[in-house]
C-alpha cells in the first residue's frame, strides 16, 4: 500500500529555475518544491513570500509538491 503524503505549510523564500521553489515550512525546514499539474494548468502565479501548502512524501523529506497558495 502507498504511503500518504504529509501536507505542510510554509513560505516560499526562493524562486528557482523551470518551476522550483525553495520552501521554508513552519516547522523550521527548508525543502525543494515544484508546482502540482493542476496549478501549471490553471496558470496559478506563485512569487516569493506567498504562502503554500505543500505536501512531502515521507519517502524523501527534502522534496515536495506545491499544492494551494493561499490568498494574501
Amino acid at each position: 500500500m502507498k504511503e500518504e503524503a504529509i501536507e505542510l505549510e510554509g513560505v516560499i523564500t526562493e524562486v528557482l529555475p523551470s518551476a522550483m521553489f525553495r520552501v521554508s515550512l513552519d516547522a523550521g525546514h527548508v525543502v525543494m518544491a515544484t508546482l502540482a499539474g493542476k496549478m501549471r494548468k490553471f496558470r496559478i502565479r506563485v512569487l516569493a513570500g506567498d504562502r503554500v501548502k505543500v505536501d512531502v512524501s515521507p519517502y524523501d523529506l527534502s522534496r515536495g509538491r506545491i499544492t494551494f497558495r493561499h490568498k494574501t
